[in-house]
């Protein structure tokens, strides 16, 4: 793709952002506007809104480059993601709204009268969504420097400036606005491309993935490696080097790859001929085409599953970006038409990344030696269209991306400026600035320092620490009054631990086995470990059970129309 054709498309993308930002502007005036919009969106603009931000890095590029390396299994990603709209719209997302609450932790408060589990909540907010927060920034760097080969840190320090400005400017009214307009953008930028890739995959003899066979390189192929990296190389190979390839300097010498792991320094370029079978990023598997195509091959996968599906459709539930948005709707009848039109907007979007994931393993089996899978989508227009058709479907794509990472940062950005103005600064518009800054200088600093991490997988991880500590807080909070101030801290004090555990060990490196499988996808035994402390803890201090806790089910539960409770609720100030 053209330097100058991607450009474009960010810039486009960002001046189209701001603009859009702005015009939340003229309406924002009072605290109410900034944290939810006045509770006046209507459900098909919150739907797409919650659909602009849902869409994060992980499902525009992320699914696509995770089914590329890892195939079949990879695909209930998108399946639990979307499911996960399910579960919440038939357990929370009206009696949510009814709450009357500003955030998660507002409703902690309410239900449950306690500033300590307030604020426990608080810290988890912060955590998770600085979490989901750090692959959004390194993947505006992968972005931008598979676009113009800039460092990578500039393309989270743009994704920063950006949301910063729009938040700053108008809070939620303005964000409503770019994410609903994000999300159309983001559909049309995957949907438009796959037409012509498909038509020239077809023109190509419509090649499929059957044989018994790793990816093995077409034709002659010069891969260029930008960031340092250890391959695993299962047949020898002969090659062409410039740069260091174990050490050792070559200066468009032939070398011979025996089988093992090599080292390859950044912005070296190795040559393979035709045919030679493709290096691995070390520790990830090497599939035949036809153990890429069939669910449920490798070592522990049965359990990687049921635990990605357990985390994914329950962790939803628990994003605090996610159900900051229900509490912009205007009753709880509008809460649940939101949820309705959202899971037909998740599931059209989400029919495109499985198709760029199977045409990569074809024709950009490169990726699978670099590591950066995750540019598949970026990749593939030039790759099979080419030329000036080529390089429009790429700045399509590209800004696409930078939508995705703009959509997804601005509503993290609210929901933690929003808990940050509550609970550490003084409440108010001047707070919610404030808070704004430090929600996004923090998780930039981290993703400038972290190592380079596949996207899908962090965001995975937020979903199994948000699915161990709000979905149990949210489903008892909701539907059993028996709940009790020392049940729900013990729950969210030790399911986030576990969870929050596995997450560090996992991104430091887990072991291989059993453990690292344990660790990676932690949900199928953090969540249940979590309700079941929740669960026993009430029932042996039956006497905390808040006093107004029959007062607040009911108001939970009652139709706006029936229910004579009908104020806002206000957080108590200590």
């Amino acid at each position: 793709m053209s330097t100058a054709y991607g450009l474009a498309g960010v810039v486009l993308v960002v001046f189209a952002t701001v603009l859009i930002g702005t015009l939340g502007v003229r309406f924002s005036r009072t605290t109410s506007d900034f944290y939810v919009a006045s509770r006046t969106v209507t459900p098909l603009r919150n739907a797409s809104a919650i659909g602009g931000e849902y869409l994060s890095a992980a499902s525009f590029l992320g699914i696509a480059g995770l089914i590329l390396a890892h195939g079949a299994d990879m695909l209930w990603l998108p399946v639990g993601w979307t499911g996960g709209y399910l579960v919440l719209l038939v357990l929370v997302s009206a009696p949510l709204r009814r709450s009357g609450a500003y955030t998660l932790p507002d409703f902690a408060e309410a239900r449950l009268e306690s500033m300590a589990v307030r604020r426990v909540a608080s810290v988890l907010v912060v955590l998770i969504s600085w979490l989901y927060l750090l692959p959004q920034f390194q993947s505006a760097g992968l972005v931008l420097r598979t676009v113009a080969g800039v460092p990578v840190w500039t393309g989270g320090v743009l994704v920063a400036v950006v949301v910063a400005v729009n938040v700053l400017a108008g809070g939620m009214r303005s964000i409503t606005l770019v994410q609903a307009f994000q999300y159309w953008l983001k559909l049309t930028a995957l949907a438009v491309p796959i037409v012509f890739l498909l038509l020239a995959w077809r023109y190509d003899g419509a090649p499929g993935l059957s044989s018994d066979l790793p990816p093995r390189f077409p034709e002659r192929t010069t891969v260029s490696v930008g960031m340092p990296v250890t391959v695993n190389v299962t047949e020898p190979a002969r090659v062409t080097v410039d740069g260091r390839v174990d050490g050792r300097a070559h200066d468009g010498a032939s070398l011979t790859l025996a089988p093992g792991t090599h080292h390859i320094d950044q912005e070296t370029a190795v040559t393979f001929p035709g045919g030679a079978s493709v290096p691995h990023v070390s520790g990830d598997p090497v599939k035949t085409d036809r153990e890429w195509s069939i669910p449920l091959g490798g070592d522990h996968s049965l359990y990687a599953t049921y635990s990605l599906i357990l985390a994914t459709f329950l962790g939803t539930m628990g994003l605090p970006h996610v159900l900051v948005r229900f509490y912009t709707n205007p009753d709880g009848r509008a809460a649940r038409r939101t949820t309705v039109m959202v899971l037909s907007l998740l599931g059209a979007f989400y029919l495109f990344p499985a198709l760029y994931g199977a045409l990569g393993r074809l024709y950009t089996p490169e990726l699978l030696m670099t590591g950066r899978t995750d540019a598949v989508v970026l990749t593939l227009p030039g790759r099979l269209v080419g030329g000036l058709g080529g390089d429009l479907l790429g700045a399509l794509v590209t800004g696409g991306a930078v939508a995705a990472f703009l959509s997804t940062s601005s509503g993290i950005a609210v929901s933690v400026a929003g808990v940050l103005a509550q609970d550490i600064l003084r409440g108010g518009v001047r707070s919610f600035r404030a808070g704004t800054l430090l929600a996004l200088v923090v998780p930039l600093a981290l993703a400038v320092a972290a190592r380079s991490l596949s996207v899908a997988d962090v965001v995975g991880l937020a979903f199994a620490v948000a699915a161990s500590t709000f979905c149990p807080l949210l489903v008892l909070g909701v539907w059993w009054r028996r709940l009790t101030v020392p049940g729900a801290l013990a729950g969210l004090v030790i399911g986030g631990a576990l969870a929050g555990g596995a997450v560090v060990w996992t991104i430091a490196g887990p072991p291989d086995g059993l453990a690292g499988a344990l660790l990676a996808e932690p949900a199928a035994w953090t969540v249940p470990i979590a309700f079941t402390v929740m669960i026993v803890v009430s029932w042996c201090t039956p006497r905390r059970v808040p006093p107004g806790t029959a007062r607040m089910m009911v108001r939970l539960h009652t139709p706006e129309s029936l229910n004579v409770d009908r104020g806002t609720w206000r957080p108590k100030r200590v």
